[in-house]
């Protein structure tokens, strides 16, 4: 019975890896940390083939120079659009002509079916780059443990690899941003929880998460 009761309190962080978040560093079990990088996406489809090709030969250059591994993340959901409809809906009454009521009303039908006929995501790219206290030497291995040791640690080493990818981003025209605290919860939060609607604010002593309706 005392194995029983000891399984149903186990909660689901002890199947995740994360253990903290530090500023913008997400510190993992194991002495390992890592740093999310969102990068802003380019139509690529909408080029044309030079600069496809330009874009193909600068990503292989960008894999190529790099001396650390990087996980490339793609998150992807389908979007919501009931709110523009409704905004379009508020639009077409709010018209100065019926003209315009009319043109705003055929592109609210036209969005509306377009996304009953397709469906409409919202991609997200990331990139994280990973830490771990052994790049530091054997006599990290003792300091490990020491959380403050491992943050100042991994700040340093990821704030190099950061700045390496982001300027091998540039070349490929591709802006990109270090995720910070909050924006790591959120991250993480969307992941886990597939139906979203979550907002995080930043409290005296934690980051805290409240659903969309509270």
């Amino acid at each position: 019975m005392k194995q029983a009761a000891q399984r149903i309190n186990t909660t689901t962080q002890k199947f995740i890896e994360i253990e903290d978040i530090v500023d913008n560093i997400v510190l993992l079990s194991g002495g390992k940390a890592c740093l999310v990088m969102e990068v802003v996406a380019t139509n690529f489809t909408l080029q044309s083939k030079e600069e496809q090709q330009v874009k193909i030969l600068s990503y292989a250059s960008l894999l190529n120079s790099l001396s650390f591994p990087i996980q490339i993340v793609i998150l992807s959901r389908k979007l919501d659009i009931s709110s523009y409809i409704k905004l379009l809906e508020q639009q077409v009454a709010k018209a100065p002509s019926q003209t315009i009521s009319t043109h705003i009303s055929h592109y609210k039908d036209f969005v509306a079916q377009l996304v009953k006929v397709n469906i409409v995501l919202d991609k997200k790219f990331y990139v994280a780059i990973s830490f771990s206290f052994l790049e530091i030497g054997a006599a990290a291995v003792g300091d490990s443990r020491n959380k403050q040791a491992l943050v100042a640690d991994a700040k340093s080493l990821l704030s190099s690899k950061a700045q390496s990818v982001t300027q091998e981003l540039l070349r490929i025209s591709l802006k990109s941003k270090i995720l910070g605290k909050n924006e790591l919860v959120q991250l993480f939060y969307d992941i886990y929880n597939s139906e979203g609607g979550a907002h995080v604010t930043e409290g005296i002593n934690t980051t805290i998460v409240k659903s969309a309706g509270k």
